[in-house]
């Protein structure tokens, strides 16, 4: 197969933002929300090795379609993960690679993040070596929310941005943050109104494609390699734990209180 071709949560886009060497992949769910179902997540773990292998693009810009970013997992998913355990065991693989093939990918990925980036959603958003926000949008892991370690690489990422109190408060909480409030933090770049969005956007690939290729490429190589480092040792340890809470019964509980808007039952099992 050839490269990009055979996706069906992704679409690409060449030559937006003012340069034709700009590739934007756009997230596309099978819901409004751009939530994480089995297919993209096979997807994700093969799409940043296959944009670095692509040789018509020297930029990435990460989106999502419609109202969303991505906001999390896919609750149809949950639920067959809840019934069929094994289904969340044989992930593992693919989990770990989404986050370290984005950590590996020497090309700057800019996030356009246009909406809500929940779980999986804001831990890719914030693997992105730019992250620029509409103002409206809000970021959050509520992984705990629906009875599940943030194992998919929000323990790597967060402490780094905002230190290990204000991580630890928002994974154990699972608050979600309006884009403003993440931007003042510095958990993400920039925060603008809707109708800015894409002109910061340009204004970034503009001043990335001004400066020697190799040199942009490999700076953000040496800035990324202690967090490929962490990301090899906590992903080993999160995605067992994370696997461990599927099978709680407050798991079960936790997805369907969230489904039928009603506060959970929680037994503490």
């Amino acid at each position: 197969m050839a490269l990009l071709e055979g996706y069906q949560r992704f679409t690409f886009t060449r030559g937006q933002f003012g340069h034709e060497r700009v590739l934007t992949a756009t997230i596309t769910g099978n819901n409004p929300v751009n939530g994480v179902d089995e297919a993209m997540h096979e997807e994700l773990a093969r799409v940043f090795t296959e944009l670095q292998q692509d040789k018509g693009s020297d930029i990435i810009v990460l989106t999502g379609a419609g109202r969303a970013f991505c906001a999390g997992g896919d609750f149809d998913w949950f639920e067959e993960q809840i019934a069929h355990p094994n289904q969340f065991r044989d992930i593992g693989w693919d989990a770990k690679r989404i986050v370290t093939s984005l950590l590996d990918i020497e090309k700057p990925v800019i996030c356009r993040m246009n909406g809500a980036a929940a779980g999986l959603g804001a831990t890719i958003a914030l693997l992105c070596d730019i992250i620029v926000a509409d103002e409206n949008a809000v970021i959050g892991d509520p992984h705990v929310k629906v009875g599940l370690v943030a194992g998919d690489g929000g323990a790597v990422i967060w402490p780094q941005l905002i230190g290990y109190a204000r991580a630890k408060e928002f994974l154990m909480t699972g608050d979600l943050i309006k884009a403003p409030r993440a931007e003042a933090m510095g958990l993400i770049n920039y925060a603008v109104p809707t109708d800015q969005l894409d002109a910061k956007v340009t204004e970034l690939v503009g001043k990335l494609m001004n400066n020697p290729k190799y040199a942009v490429r490999w700076s953000k190589v040496v800035a990324n390699q202690p967090l490929r480092v962490l990301a090899q040792q906590l992903m080993d340890a999160s995605i067992p734990y994370e696997t461990l809470s599927n099978l709680a019964a407050d798991r079960a509980e936790a997805v369907r209180a969230f489904r039928e808007r009603r506060p959970p039952n929680l037994t503490g099992e």
